[in-house]
């Protein structure tokens, strides 16, 4: 993605679109009008951004050849933030006689316009008039508020708050968003039950599987909770990450979020039994053997299944033998909706995935291994289509 920054003083909010858009995982390359450079620093979004920032015409390139037109040809969208009455002008006469002018003139991806400027000026008739042309052409804008402006007077010409900016940025970028409007619960990685401060109980599970979940539902539209367990991985962008450590506190979580979500995916590992006792200091080596009593963990998946109203649930079944055969019992014993049968000895700490998605009535149907991400999107379109089935 370009970004472009002009010359009004609503720059310094610019820094938070950049921001947000990388947060949602954009590469972002900004452009700096020279009088943009005046109010902000290229440095803050060279540091926002992690990327070179242009702000000269004949510079010296960083690293592309005929720089206006590679930054043109690489773009996948344009984004003018603040756009002043200024730099509309120009691209509705067609005049290219700076980087940034350039660069939308060469561009062929989306250009998004966020205007901001005096009300005056934004209500003026040949700033209106450039707008409808340029509309007519093709090209986004997005409508100032009406607030408190630079001059102190109140109008229109407010640039709009980031998180709108990135919202509509997202939305160009990606139109297919079929979980827009939908709340995704996710769960992922391994619990752990300590036995004293130093020893505890878990397994091997990464966590990258319902990681890839996550990222797959922010990227579809979805509001994404993400109950995980520890491991070593970032949080998806635009994701809402609740750490946990225990099954106890993890069925606390899922419990809590349950009611208001949609569709929700338990690709955690949990850890079915804990120690009875927790030794409050470490335990001492004695001995040839030691002994530690287990007790049951409660069964998050079940306790769902239990009290499920309009949510599409969906239950992972890691086994090492008789797949589909295992996950279809599981499935009716915790009342799910769809079980994702797969063999844990090849997908843990993996980035691709075999699966099988088991259905009620014994339905079964066989994923070839595909990366993870592409997988979870398989789950995800397959819980959003009984959830539209059953509207």
């Amino acid at each position: 993605m370009v970004f472009g920054v002009t010359g009004c003083i609503a720059a310094y909010k610019a820094v938070n679109v950049v921001s947000g858009l990388k947060k949602v995982g954009a590469q972002v390359f900004c452009i700096m009008t020279k009088n943009a450079t005046k109010l902000v620093a290229p440095m803050t979004f060279r540091t926002i951004s992690e990327n070179p920032v242009v702000t000269e015409m004949f510079e010296e390139p960083k690293q592309w050849n005929v720089e206006h037109i590679a930054l043109a040809e690489r773009a996948d969208l344009l984004v003018v933030c603040p756009a002043t009455a200024n730099i509309i002008g120009k691209v509705a006469s067609g005049i290219a006689d700076d980087f940034l002018s350039t660069v939308i003139m060469a561009c062929t991806a989306p250009v998004f316009f966020v205007p901001a400027m005096n009300n005056n000026m934004y209500e003026n008739p040949v700033t209106q008039k450039n707008i409808a042309f340029l509309t007519s052409l093709g090209y986004r804008f997005m409508e100032p508020d009406y607030g408190r402006l630079a001059s102190g007077k109140y109008g229109k010409g407010r640039l709009p708050e980031p998180a709108r900016i990135v919202e509509e940025a997202v939305k160009i970028l990606v139109p297919d968003r079929p979980l827009d409007g939908m709340k995704v619960l996710v769960t992922a990685g391994p619990t752990r039950e300590p036995a004293d401060p130093v020893w505890f109980l878990t397994n091997g599970s990464s966590g990258k599987m319902g990681y890839a979940v996550a990222t797959e539902a922010q990227k579809m539209g979805a509001r994404v909770v993400l109950v995980s367990g520890p491991v070593s991985l970032d949080c998806p962008p635009g994701v809402e990450r609740v750490s946990i450590e225990t099954t106890a506190q993890m069925r606390e979580r899922v419990v809590e979020r349950f009611p208001d979500s949609d569709i929700v995916v338990m690709a955690a590992a949990p850890v079915d039994y804990r120690p009875e006792a927790v030794a409050g200091q470490k335990i001492k080596k004695s001995g040839e053997h030691m002994e530690i009593r287990l007790v049951k963990n409660p069964d998050i998946l079940l306790d769902l299944g239990k009290v499920k109203t309009k949510q599409v649930l969906v239950g992972f079944a890691g086994e090492t033998e008789n797949l589909v055969q295992n996950a279809s019992a599981k499935l009716a014993a915790k009342n799910a909706d769809i079980f994702v049968a797969n063999d844990v000895t090849q997908a843990f700490a993996s980035d691709e995935n075999e699966v099988t998605f088991v259905f009620p009535g014994g339905e079964a149907r066989r994923l070839e291994k595909k990366p993870k991400a592409e997988v979870a999107r398989q789950i995800l379109l397959e819980a959003l289509r009984l959830k539209k089935a059953r509207a």
